[in-house]
């Protein structure tokens, strides 16, 4: 009897043997497909943001076009009808100074407009050099997105748990 016994005790002892290493494979899946996930959701974090970040990029940049062509086609009206506005001026000065003045009117009017010119030229260079033709709301997220990265690398890449 004893030898029978012995015998499903063999068979026992490999079940739970068998239970046991499913068991730990099973923790073992279970620990590699959360590392998994976790990964997975950092890149699809990642690629979410980043798709974000282009779509905002995308539409300042259509808004900037539109405006830009605008302000481009207005100007060049505006440009238009100032220098025909001020050739017929300069014509009207010459011929009403020339007995007084001569060339000298010439060279009055030349001075003006390169005066006028300068102002322009310095005030152009005052809007480029604040900025304000870049993207501004991009640029401070795409910095914000960046500090928050670099935290997180700092940091070891903890991942908040759900």
């Amino acid at each position: 009897m004893t030898d029978q016994s012995s015998q499903p005790r063999p068979q026992a002892t490999a079940q739970e043997s068998s239970q046991q290493s499913t068991h730990q494979s099973t923790q073992q899946t279970s620990t590699d497909q959360g590392l998994g996930s976790t990964t997975r959701d950092l890149i699809q974090n990642i690629i979410g943001l980043i798709a974000a970040r282009l779509s905002l990029a995308a539409l300042e940049l259509s808004e900037a076009r539109d405006a830009a062509l605008l302000v481009i086609a207005l100007a060049l009206g505006a440009f238009m009808a100032a220098s025909f506005a001020v050739i017929a001026l300069s014509a009207l000065l010459v011929v009403l100074t020339w007995d007084a003045l001569g060339w000298r009117i010439v060279l009055i009017l030349t001075l003006a407009y390169a005066g006028i010119a300068i102002v322009l030229v310095k005030q152009i260079r005052r809007i480029i050099y604040a900025g304000r033709l870049g993207l501004p709301a991009t640029v401070a997220e795409l910095k914000q997105d960046s500090e928050v990265l670099m935290r997180k690398t700092r940091t070891g890449g903890s991942h908040d748990a759900r």
